[in-house]
């Protein structure tokens, strides 16, 4: 039954790391923790003098380099003057040269989030009058291609190693002290321990590629490894690589002088030192992810931060000592099985950590998303729902868990007491064989005699061994931490795109000081301006389509339409047309087709409004070939 499940067991596995790499692929790029929340001059303004400078607002503090704010001309030439400056808060300027001539420029910023997350995007701005410029910053993003991959990569190893390290240490310790002689265990915690202090040594090589160039070639620039070594991030590793030491020790101790310990009370100190230490050291491990990450930042952060580091111990615990569980159930040698015993004390843990799970994970859902609604309109809040699903589907099988294992418990006696038995029969058996075998041996073949009592020690393990598998429950029992162990998998997918993605509390305030910036703005020139999402329905087609009309008044008007997606980050799409309609006097549509002018941005003049009245502005987007949609809105013009 063994041999038949093992291959099952591999092709799970293969798949489940298949299914990860497609999470994680389709994650791409990692979004913005910090949004850009205010701009002066705004995006699309047009001003009548050039102004002295620009400065750029964010939801919270960001990191910048010298190169971090750029400004180019229409011909995509730089006209900034010196590095930018933090003036207050959370708001950043730089200098322009003097004296720029009048046409549309265009405003880049790539910069490091307070919560370690590369931000870029960019905008246009004009002066005079809108022209056609050179510049084309598609989208601006960081932290995605081959590096952002491997970044991602990266965390998700890193969490699984701290996972695998912290649980399996935590199941020998708290529910299993025989298994620390058994050699799968021993496998598990060390290659547990070689992925974290793999993948944080990759991270850290990654991190100044992730967070500026993106280029393969800069992943060795020992100049951006400096760099890196200087930031909040590249502590919280370099303090991480110092903790896997003590790390590296205390598996030392665990897997050596503690499973070599036979007198009870030594034993029993040595338990608690270990128990002691491996709290201290594995409460640091997950502080390296709470201090630089989402946790750091943002409303109660010295909340946040130890709930946090709750929060992944108790995740390590309950998943962590699942995987070293199921390898038990399989792997434990004849001679020393996993007995019921040690199954009800995870189960007990297991049962604490869910607890705590639910505790931390309502906080942290609270504190990152803000309101109800960002559930369903923001990216983080539909990841959150996607974990929680995981969360209650594992919990629906750990409840399947707990009931094999309290009949695992039931039958155990019974079972222990005919094994205890049939065996010394057997031995007995064995031993009239083998002195018979011995004292003919003992004039010439002891070679022999050895070899036969090893092979039938071999028969006497093989047959216990079919004897523990072909107990239905603990079949059952396997079963099900193996359903727990995949679903397992796909949740720590699902929580290292979550840590990439914009919080929704932070997508929601930025968006609302967007566009309450934008209808002040609007209100004080006497312009009109209309948001409309829109979703055609194919791949990468939600979105919001403004009209900026300007006067908004009879007679000739500019008029300016942005396309952005969800978070705010302007993006080009093939084609946008416009149409008004004033129906209280059967009047239009007048087509308007505006034309291009940079990303996210088209422009039209002359647009004639003949008579004043409540227009109906309808506009039409097409996203591909076959994606297209018509959103409209009335307003007031004239």
């Amino acid at each position: 039954m063994t041999q038949t499940i093992a291959p099952r067991v591999r092709t799970l596995v293969l798949l489940l790391l298949a299914a990860t790499g497609l999470l994680l692929t389709g994650a791409g790029q990692a979004s913005a923790h910090a949004a850009l929340s205010g701009s002066d001059p705004q995006q699309g303004a047009v001003v009548d003098k050039a102004p002295a400078q620009i400065s750029l607002t964010f939801t919270e503090q960001v990191s910048m380099s010298d190169d971090s704010l750029r400004v180019l001309d229409p011909k995509g030439k730089q006209v900034t003057s010196g590095a930018p400056s933090n003036v207050s808060g959370t708001t950043y300027t730089v200098k322009l040269h003097s004296g720029l001539p009048d046409g549309t420029y265009t405003v880049s910023y790539q910069v490091v989030s307070a919560d370690s997350h590369p931000v870029a995007g960019a905008y246009t701005f004009s002066i005079g009058a809108p022209s056609a410029t050179s510049v084309s910053v598609a989208d601006e993003t960081v932290g995605g291609g081959v590096v952002g991959w491997l970044y991602g990569f990266g965390r998700y190893m890193s969490y699984a190693g701290f996972i695998v390290l912290v649980g399996g240490a935590a199941f020998v310790l708290a529910c299993w002290q025989r298994g620390s002689g058994v050699r799968a265990l021993q496998r598990l915690v060390v290659s547990g321990w070689i992925t974290l202090t793999a993948a944080t040594l990759g991270l850290l090589l990654l991190r100044g590629a992730y967070t500026s160039s993106g280029k393969v070639g800069d992943i060795f620039d020992l100049d951006l490894l400096g760099q890196v070594l200087q930031t909040k991030t590249g502590a919280a590793l370099v303090s991480r690589l110092l903790l896997l030491a003590a790390a590296a020790l205390f598996i030392a101790v665990l897997f050596g002088a503690y499973d070599k310990r036979e007198e009870e009370e030594e034993k029993r100190d040595l338990t608690f030192g270990l128990a002691v230490g491996g709290v201290v050291v594995a409460a640091g491990l997950a502080a390296s992810w709470a201090m630089s990450e989402h946790a750091s930042v943002g409303i109660q952060a010295g909340i946040a931060m130890p709930v946090d580091v709750l929060h992944l111990l108790a995740v390590a615990a309950w998943l962590g000592g699942l995987t070293a569980l199921l390898l038990a159930l399989y792997r434990a040698p004849a001679d020393n099985p996993l007995d019921s015993t040690a199954v009800r004390r995870f189960s007990t843990v297991a049962f604490s950590s869910v607890v705590a799970l639910v505790a931390t994970g309502i906080y942290q859902s609270w504190r990152q998303l803000g309101s109800w609604s960002a559930f369903a309109d923001t990216t983080y809040g539909q990841l959150l729902l996607v974990k929680i699903g995981l969360v209650v589907l594992l919990v629906g099988v750990a409840y399947l868990s707990r009931r094999w294992t309290a009949r695992l418990a039931e039958t155990v006696p019974a079972a222990a007491e005919v094994v205890a038995k049939e065996p010394a029969g057997a031995r007995a058996g064995t031993g009239s064989k083998q002195t018979g075998t011995g004292s003919k041996q003992a004039d010439g073949d002891s070679e022999r005699a050895a070899q036969l009592a090893r092979q039938q020690a071999a028969m006497d393990a093989a047959r216990q061994k079919r004897s523990r598998d072909a107990d239905p429950n603990r079949f059952g029992l396997r079963r099900s931490v193996l359903a727990e162990a995949g679903v397992a998998v796909v949740l720590l997918a699902v929580t290292t795109v979550l840590t990439q993605t914009e919080p929704g509390r932070t997508e929601e305030d930025a968006k609302a000081a967007s566009s309450s910036a934008a209808s002040a703005s609007d209100s004080a020139a006497g312009a009109l301006t209309l948001d409309m999402p829109f979703d055609t329905g194919g791949e990468d087609g939600k979105g919001l389509v403004r009209i900026d009309l300007d006067p908004a008044r009879v007679g000739g008007n500019e008029m300016h339409v942005y396309v952005q997606r969800p978070n705010g980050r302007a993006f080009d799409i093939p084609e946008v047309k416009v149409a008004f309609t004033l129906e209280s006097k059967d009047l239009g549509p007048l087509p308007v087709t505006p034309d291009h002018i940079t990303t996210g941005h088209w422009t039209a003049t002359g647009v004639q409004i003949p008579m004043a009245g409540e227009w109906n502005i309808a506009v039409t987007v097409r996203t591909s070939d076959i994606d297209q949609v018509t959103v409209d809105k009335n307003a007031q013009i004239g």
